[in-house]
């Protein structure tokens, strides 16, 4: 009754209420409202991944793209985290039913030999190596955490050069616009140099025609050739413009392109930007799950570890008292063994000397049946040494029958006490 008592007391007091949450344990590690929600499957837009032809860096797509690629396998990386949690989320409910019914097993088994040392070691190794696993699981989250911070802060110097890159080019074509809203005045001044250009010529041309005048004396007709001349200059100073209208044009159209071009870059860099800040906040918040799961674990493995201290104390406290009380009752019982075969030895004693009287009163009634006369006046002239001879149960009475009835009823008073005695001892509890 007492090993049965502690049992139970054992099964109310040291149990572990469930192990670790699981379920039915809010803050327990999974499955309640505390628990990790569910994966969300990974979706890349392949648009994101197409590269674009900036004419800027010909490595950057690969670049970028090594980047996604990187970011991918960080977010398969972490799905494979969250199933492993999930699948000790599983592991902790396997054992949480194993608990059960060694508790089952150990209230149907009524021995107190069962030993719950191995027990709880085992459940709390189970215990250590899961909060290890977690903390190196920690320490590669912290270590992949650092790298997408460090992918985090190259993003940011990148938008920061494409950023410089994009002012420069403003600023570039902002030049490049001035110089063509001054076009028509380098055309206004082209015209200027050349009417100056040909009244210089035209006053060269007219020394020359007083020279050879004077010397040839020849007609020149000057207004042909300063028609030729200035129609030459008109037509070279048409090609300049036409060709500096339609470099501007084209140069105006590749700066226009680049800067459109270089805003979609800085558009998609930002969608990036945000996504990724997004992806560490989501990382910290699991995280930061994960170290409230982390410091849970701890404390249940402490308050376990406490339980089972006590319980193991309890469990050998009570242990060495029965082992007190085994002790007890083996000493009684081995005294009353010693008092029992004490009680054989007088008893056979007794009924050696009980036998050997009847065997004298039998003798004595043959020979009273036989003489009745001579065994009476003998047996009266004697009855001095029958009393004497039986003086150890009768007062020696002088008649003849009396001393034998006596004998007789002495040694079954005799003969019932120490029944009765025996009885009594034998009945006495343990």
């Amino acid at each position: 009754l007492e090993c049965n008592q502690c049992l139970t007391s054992f099964n109310k007091t040291a149990g572990f209420s469930g192990g670790l949450g699981g379920g039915r344990n809010p803050a327990g590690f999974g499955g309640g409202p505390a628990g990790v929600g569910t994966i969300q499957e990974v979706t890349v837009n392949q648009s994101l991944l197409a590269p674009l032809n900036l004419e800027i860096d010909p490595n950057i797509h690969q670049v970028r793209k090594d980047e996604k690629e990187q970011i991918k396998t960080l977010n398969n990386k972490f799905a494979s985290f969250i199933d492993k949690v999930r699948f000790l989320e599983q592991q902790n409910k396997v054992l949480e039913t194993k608990w059960t019914l060694l508790q089952d097993q150990g209230q149907k088994n009524n021995s107190g030999k069962n030993n719950l040392d191995p027990l709880f070691e085992a459940y709390i190794n189970n215990l250590k190596r899961q909060l290890a696993n977690l903390l190196n699981e920690r320490g590669r989250m912290d270590g992949e955490l650092k790298n997408m911070q460090d992918l985090v802060e190259d993003f940011k110097n990148k938008y920061e050069e494409e950023i410089n890159r994009r002012t420069a080019a403003e600023n570039e074509f902002v030049v490049l616009k001035k110089v063509g809203e001054t076009g028509g005045v380098t055309d206004a001044e082209l015209t200027l140099t050349i009417a100056q250009e040909l009244a210089q010529l035209s006053a060269q041309v007219s020394d020359t025609a007083v020279i050879l005048s004077m010397d040839n004396n020849r007609d020149l007709d000057l207004s042909s050739i300063i028609a030729e001349v200035k129609a030459q200059y008109e037509d070279i100073a048409n090609r300049s413009r036409a060709e500096a209208e339609a470099w501007y044009q084209t140069k105006f159209e590749e700066l226009q392109a680049t800067a459109g071009k270089h805003g979609d870059d800085l558009r998609n860099t930002k969608g990036e930007i945000s996504e990724l800040n997004r992806l560490i906040q989501r990382i910290r918040s699991e995280i930061e799950n994960t170290r409230n799961q982390c410091a849970t674990l701890q404390t249940a493995i402490g308050d376990s570890e406490e339980r089972g201290e006590l319980a193991l104390k309890d469990a050998k406290a009570k242990m060495i008292d029965l082992e007190d009380a085994l002790q007890k009752a083996k000493a009684d019982m081995a005294r009353q063994l010693r008092e029992y075969q004490e009680l054989m030895n007088v008893k056979l004693a007794l009924d050696i000397e009980i036998a050997t009287y009847r065997k004298l009163l039998e003798g004595e009634e043959s020979r009273w049946e036989q003489n009745p006369c001579r065994n009476n006046s003998d047996y009266c002239g004697g009855s001095s040494g029958l009393s004497t001879g039986g003086g150890n149960f009768s007062s020696g009475s002088a008649k003849g029958t009396n001393p034998g009835v006596k004998i007789v009823s002495k040694t079954s008073s005799s003969k019932k006490s120490i029944k009765s005695q025996s009885l009594k001892n034998a009945t006495q509890p343990e």
